[in-house]
């Protein structure tokens, strides 16, 4: 198998997905997984992509830890393979050159959509471009293990070319080459590809080699059923995973885009669903990365995790500053309340500081004519109440039904008091663990401000 990224930019979910698939099949063969870095296009390739790739396929279990594993290699060390192959073809008539620029194809055959005519073929040229020379006749057939038997008309592919005039190999050429050198039998990619098999396949066969076998998955798209773009939507591996999405999450739902396991289970570790993997049972249909299914599947891992994991796994996202036996008493509440792990933020930071962070729409929400008095009568018996969070909870009880308010009501000046927010930790056991005397500083802050 292997995977064959251009380092032009951030690490794409879809390219993430395509890797998880060959992954798959590699382990379970016992087979290699090569990572091939496509660096030739000089002008788009940078060295932080390139480290941007390994880090992200690291990340999601891919990497050198596994003897499954191999590379990085790098297309540009394969040129002199490059242009021995297509000396080859030359010599044995499969290429030819071609001076032939665009502007002259289109006034000899009329229209600049029409493909290359052909006029080079014969004209014994030493120089120029190289151009492959395709059958006149006949049809190319691509075996898909996806999408079955693709068949492509001969007499509708030009002489595409191989080696610009500078004696640069294009990618068509390089990628087979690259296969050959490394011995690649399987290609698994994106179905945006399988428009270049069919010449791909007719330059294996040329070089005397047996094509691998091919799969092409299916697009990835969007919520309105448009392909993931860059430029549109939020793609780039690396996002999500530094807003705390877990790998082991991430793993499990981009092996789902486009494959099933085969019964009603989602939430399946890498470890059951490595070995029921197959390319016959992936989709052909578009597969929707819905982020909102991601974003659940996300917080089912995380409330499944052991609770020391869990504080561990946090720590990057906790100031250093902040009191870790604090957090140790909270965290079990918070584990069940968040979906990313960059949200234990804005849940438990009210504890560390000196007063919280006011997010005005839950003020403005909260503080209502009538908040006051709550916030007085509250503060009036947190100065003698037990402190624990039942007791706690009974006092504003008490408080709310001597002004006929259900507790949900009742708490809701009172959390924002205490937290800056209306949602977030179980407020008795916050207000058990912030302590009494700083608990009745914000709420007499809250009555300073109301009054």
């Amino acid at each position: 198998m292997r995977f064959a990224p251009s380092p032009t930019g951030m690490f794409h979910v879809g390219g993430a997905r395509s890797a998880l698939f060959n992954w798959a099949l590699a382990e379970q063969s016992g087979g290699t997984f090569v990572l091939r870095i496509e660096d030739t296009d000089a002008a788009r390739n940078r060295p932080e992509w390139t480290e941007g790739i390994i880090s992200a396929l690291a990340w999601i279990g891919i990497n050198g830890d596994s003897p499954h594993f191999e590379g990085p290699y790098f297309q540009s060390a394969y040129e002199q393979q490059h242009r021995e192959a297509a000396a080859k073809l030359l010599k044995d008539g499969r290429a030819y050159h071609c001076t032939c620029t665009r502007d002259e194809v289109k006034a000899r055959t009329g229209s600049e959509h029409q493909g290359y005519d052909g006029f080079c073929r014969d004209r014994g040229l030493a120089e120029g471009a190289v151009r492959f020379r395709t059958p006149d006749d006949g049809i190319t057939v691509v075996e898909d293990k996806v999408r079955g038997r693709v068949e492509f008309p001969n007499s509708a592919m030009e002489d595409f070319v191989i080696v610009r005039g500078d004696g640069s190999p294009l990618f068509v050429l390089a990628n087979v080459v690259d296969d050959m050198e490394m011995r690649i039998d399987s290609v698994v990619r994106a179905e945006e590809h399988l428009s270049n098999t069919p010449k791909q396949q007719l330059l294996w066969e040329a070089l005397g080699a047996e094509p691998p076998q091919w799969a092409h998955v299916p697009v990835i798209v969007n919520e309105k059923r448009q392909k993931l773009s860059k430029r549109r939507d939020k793609v780039a591996l690396e996002s999500y995973r530094d807003e705390g999405y877990l790998a082991e999450a991430m793993v499990n739902y981009l092996m789902l885009l486009g494959w099933s396991p085969g019964d009603d289970r989602e939430i399946l570790p890498w470890s059951e669903m490595m070995p029921l993997f197959r390319l016959e049972d992936v989709n052909q249909s578009p597969a929707f990365f819905d982020e909102k299914k991601l974003r659940a599947f996300n917080g089912e891992y995380i409330r499944a995790l052991p609770l020391d994991i869990f504080v561990a796994r946090c720590e990057p996202w906790l100031d250093p500053s902040w009191d870790r036996g604090v957090f140790g008493r909270v965290a079990e509440l918070a584990q069940t309340r968040i979906a990313v792990l960059s949200e234990i933020t804005a849940n438990v930071d009210f504890l560390f500081l000196e007063e919280p962070v006011f997010d005005q729409a839950s003020w403005d929400k909260a503080m209502k004519p009538g908040a006051a008095e709550i916030v007085s009568s509250y503060a009036e018996r947190l100065e003698t109440v037990s402190w624990d969070a039942e007791s706690l909870k009974v006092a504003l009880e008490e408080v709310g039904a001597e002004r006929g308010l259900k507790l949900g009501k009742a708490q809701a000046p009172v959390r924002v008091s205490i937290t800056g927010r209306t949602v977030g930790l179980p407020l008795f056991e916050s207000i058990e663990v912030l302590g009494r005397a700083r608990s009745l500083d914000r709420l007499r802050t809250t009555l300073t401000k109301l009054t």
